[in-house]
């Protein structure tokens, strides 16, 4: 046995075929523990590579132990952005609260991890690529399961024939879409949009965040370093998600100025750099939830099946616990409806308490009215004074079985 449990003995039955849509972290985690239990795996991603850079993420709880186990912890420690520093703003831009991110956030110092989501992808990425098929620059068109196995045809015109598919391709999942249904029927939608991209450090900051609150609004800046870029978000409240924008990125860009017209702090600048940004990335705050995670040989996997949303701070880590889950079940039960079976009764009460946390406080950053800001802002007054050190329940409340060979 390997230090993670895993044995090296591969079944003597045919090698099992696993095509992965998408190469974020869902996928590239789960061909690692598919392709260590024994089967042949290939990855598609629409995009032409790897995408590096990206907003800072979390990992954090069950994850740590996925990803000491894959033998990934030590890189991204190296990598960890070990923020310093959150200062809240009052909508005059004067200093509200100046906390530790941990106080805020419920993480453990010392334990759960924060670094940027290209180093976690190409973490993933370089402990498969030599053992796992990626095609970049490529999708799924069709899937017909009719046969024995499912028919895949791909954007490019190539046709494969695969035992097993898994949808990893993200919260507007096409391949959730083709078997499941319009996202509609399972997104919850949470009461905001937001705008994230990036901007010149004009502001001196390093290793910190700056987060300004309206009524309704907030605006942070992000410093993941000394370096000369800033990771902005502008995020506001919307009862009814705005449908029309959510294709449009001309659309976006006028939305955003609009809601934010009014605002003070750097604000302003901030719309400025919007405009100009080529890496704006404008979405609505919600979740999915399904009553189902598989049909047949196709299945789904972390935000593609659960996004528990960024107002958690945890769907990249459901994304590696649910990888490490589906891998472990189906090389545990060689019947794929079995493994998953049993993928979603080892994963769906853990997925559930972590969507559960917009519901118990985790969206109070975000107040919507004066009442609910200012409840907010004594709380963060309190922090100050008596700082909390309990982490987020659910960030311990999955124990991880030992990883089995394929029977």
């Amino acid at each position: 046995m390997t230090p993670t449990g895993l044995s090296m003995d591969v079944s003597t039955t045919a090698k099992r075929t696993v095509l992965i849509s998408g190469a974020s972290i869902a996928g590239p985690a789960l061909a690692y523990w598919l392709h260590r239990s024994g089967c042949a795996v290939t990855v598609v991603e629409k995009a032409g590579g790897l995408r590096d850079g990206g907003y800072p993420i979390d990992i954090r709880g069950t994850a740590i132990e996925v990803v000491r186990r894959m033998g990934i912890l030590p890189r991204l420690r190296d990598a960890h952005i070990d923020s310093r520093r959150c200062t809240f703003l009052n909508a005059d831009g004067s200093e509200l609260a100046s906390l530790s991110p941990h106080a805020i956030a419920g993480s453990v110092e010392g334990q759960d991890l924060e670094v940027r989501r290209g180093d976690l992808a190409a973490a993933l990425y370089g402990k498969v690529r030599d053992d796992v098929e990626f095609l970049f620059g490529d999708s799924i068109d069709t899937l017909d399961q009719s046969g024995q196995g499912v028919d895949v045809t791909f954007h490019s015109g190539q046709r494969r024939t695969f035992d097993l598919v898994v949808g990893a391709d993200g919260m507007h999942s096409a391949t959730r879409e083709s078997l499941f249904g319009p996202e509609e029927q399972f997104h919850r939608y949470l009461g905001y949009c937001f705008a994230i991209f990036t901007m010149p450090n004009t502001f001196g900051l390093s290793r910190e965040l700056v987060l300004w609150n309206a009524p309704g609004k907030a605006a942070a800046l992000y410093a993941v370093g000394g370096n000369d870029e800033l990771h902005a978000f502008l995020n506001f409240h919307r009862p009814e998600p705005p449908l029309d924008a959510l294709r449009d990125p001309d659309a976006q860009r006028d939305l955003v100025a609009t809601v934010f017209a009014d605002a003070g702090w750097e604000v302003p600048g901030m719309v400025n750099a919007m405009r100009d940004a080529d890496d704006l990335f404008f979405d609505t705050a919600g979740q999915i939830r399904m009553p189902h995670w598989s049909s047949g040989r196709v299945a789904l996997v972390g935000d593609a099946a659960y996004a528990p949303s960024f107002l958690t701070g945890q769907g990249s880590s459901l994304a590696l616990v649910g990888a490490y889950m589906l891998a472990n079940a189906l090389a545990t039960n060689r019947d794929h409806t079995a493994a998953f079976a049993a993928y979603e009764r080892g994963v769906r009460d853990f997925v559930a308490m972590n969507q559960a946390l917009v519901d118990n406080g985790s969206a109070r950053l975000f107040p919507t009215t004066e009442r609910a800001l200012e409840q907010r802002n004594t709380m963060l007054r309190g922090l100050v004074t008596m700082p909390s050190a309990t982490p987020r329940p659910a960030h311990s409340a999955l124990t991880l079985p030992e990883f089995a060979p394929m029977p």
